[in-house]
């Protein structure tokens, strides 16, 4: 195959797309901005159509490429490692979701503040989320791990980090490229609630999330990424993460290296070569580009059976601790109770009759019977309640503002048409920026911003968005034309239905603002008032 001289920045995007890449959603931030403009200048991106626009922030180019993936197509988002601070609400979560199509999230560091506020080590973000870490050392390896990356991620249904550090990002090698894969077919996941983080789905989401680590384990100690290179002289031990074997290799000036050396390019650390190195060397260096993650995890790898906790067994891994729990693992008996019977059972909330939620999805549903399920992206709010029965009309709930974004991305999949359900209040919390990435691109999404006056679910505070979502949306360039207003009630059933139809069949963006007030704010406002006149 063709050789080519590449940026480590820029080996990333080739890889990328010759990995079958669908999609690159970003934010510029050096020490990554060249991965996306290495996309945005190839002919073959263009050719294909590969989607390689900025979006508003990390947070929004997060979650378009999850609705992308969401889709089944492979993407990828990149940032600089304060960027993944901004993202940090779609990334934990996406951990939860799990993915469908492949998805990279490609982390530029940046050791010593070259262009940056801080020194901040992403690698401490991917253990907080728990999912792995491919670290390249090389040029070469950035391209390997970014061609490979997307089939480790749907093999393991898990978002992967790709972190690399400035000078890697930043210096040029001889890249050999391999054969170009297809992209994926558009395909909708599995589990239909796969992608909905109510509380109840995103318990069971987070223990088969934790039941993974096991499998990420393995797939480190198999990985091609970690090589043990064993030597006579057992003084010293070596452990050389990404960039940091480079810099080991270079000491040696091509002289044979007397040491044991373990190469890490792939986390979960390897805990097979680990033990071996400590077991075998008098002392361990660790080489690595940024925190000290993995000197300090090493404490981990120490066995002692003195110390019991959640990583033990003796504590569940997930969940609250409570008093019997605590007396369990201290040594008495379970002392749980008898089970709680089914008269005091919890049960699921609902919407409140009369609520004007209740309307808008009634005619969402009906509109999209000729479309199909699995196109409706939603938020956190009241109606998040409309995944659940008699209605069943939405799809995905990750994060605040998620709705927009999602719906964005899975359209430049080709899901078409994707419709996003956002509330008056999360939508100035978060759903602006999205908004104004659908607004430049003129996405073919239609925004359904479901306006009940309030910030619902938290007790009916004061809404920021209060008669100024059509003016918020006219000055972010929504066209005048394709943006609607409605009252949501079953006398306008009708209306809403015929509105929908023609935003959907519309290619381009679309917002229709359902407005009527929070049928319990409003009945406050009547007892205030009745009390104010007794």
């Amino acid at each position: 195959m063709q050789k080519i001289l590449l940026l480590g920045d820029e080996a990333i995007a080739q890889g990328a797309l010759d990995g079958g890449m669908s999609g690159v959603y970003a934010y510029p931030g050096t020490p990554s901005t060249e991965i996306t403009e290495y996309v945005q200048n190839n002919s073959f991106a263009k050719e294909n159509n590969i989607h390689s626009d900025w979006s508003a922030n990390e947070k929004t180019a997060f979650e378009s490429a999850l609705g992308m993936s969401y889709a089944g197509k492979r993407a990828m988002v990149c940032m600089k490692h304060v960027g993944l601070n901004v993202a940090a609400d779609a990334f934990m979560n996406a951990a939860i979701t799990g993915v469908n199509g492949g998805l990279i999230v490609a982390v530029a560091d940046d050791p010593s503040m070259h262009s940056s506020q801080n020194e901040q080590d992403s690698r401490f973000y991917a253990k907080f989320a728990m999912i792995p870490v491919l670290e390249p050392s090389n040029q070469q390896e950035a391209y390997e791990m970014a061609y490979s990356g997307f089939e480790i991620s749907e093999k393991l249904n898990i978002p992967i980090m790709m972190r690399l550090t400035t000078r890697l990002a930043h210096s040029r090698s001889a890249v050999l490229r391999k054969k170009h894969q297809l992209e994926n077919n558009l395909s909708l996941p599995d589990n239909p609630l796969q992608f909905f983080l109510l509380p109840a789905i995103a318990r069971k989401q987070y223990k088969l999330l934790i039941e993974k680590q096991d499998t990420f384990d393995k797939a480190s100690e198999k990985s091609e990424y970690n090589k043990y290179f064993d030597a006579d002289d057992k003084k010293l031990g070596v452990i050389a993460c990404g960039v940091g074997y480079n810099y080991l290799l270079e000491s040696f000036n091509n002289q044979k290296n007397p040491f044991p050396v373990l190469k890490i390019g792939q986390y979960p650390l390897p805990r097979n070569y680990v033990e071996k190195i400590i077991a075998d060397c008098e002392k361990v260096l660790i080489l690595e580009d940024g925190y000290p993650v993995v000197e300090q995890e090493l404490l981990g790898f120490i066995k002692n059976k003195k110390i019991k906790g959640r990583l033990s067994g003796d504590l569940q891994r997930d969940g609250e601790l409570n008093p019997n729990i605590v007396a369990k693992a201290i040594g008495f008996e379970d002392s749980f109770g008898t089970d709680m019977p089914d008269l005091v059972k919890k049960r699921p909330p609902q919407m409140c009759k009369g609520c004007g939620h209740i309307d808008v999805y009634n005619a969402l549903n009906e509109t999209l019977l000729v479309h199909g399920k699995g196109r409706v992206f939603a938020d956190i709010g009241c109606y998040t309640l409309g995944v659940l029965p008699p209605f069943e009309a939405i799809n995905t709930c990750v994060d605040m503002g998620a709705s927009i974004t999602m719906a964005k991305g899975a359209a430049d999949a080709g899901l078409i048409p994707s419709v996003a359900v956002i509330g008056d209040s999360t939508f100035t919390h978060s759903g602006l920026t999205g908004l104004l990435d659908a607004v430049v691109e003129n996405s073919p999404i239609t925004v359904i911003i479901s306006d009940n006056s309030t910030t619902g679910m938290t007790g009916g505070q004061k809404s920021h968005a209060e008669n100024r979502i059509l003016d918020i949306c006219e000055g972010l360039g929504v066209d005048p034309e394709h943006l609607k207003l409605l009252v949501p009630l079953k006398k306008n059933h009708d209306e809403m239905v015929r509105v929908m139809k023609e935003e959907l069949a519309y290619n381009g963006l679309s917002v229709i603002v359902q407005a009527r007030e929070c049928i319990q704010t409003a009945a406050r406002k009547a007892r205030k008032k009745k009390v104010i006149k007794e």
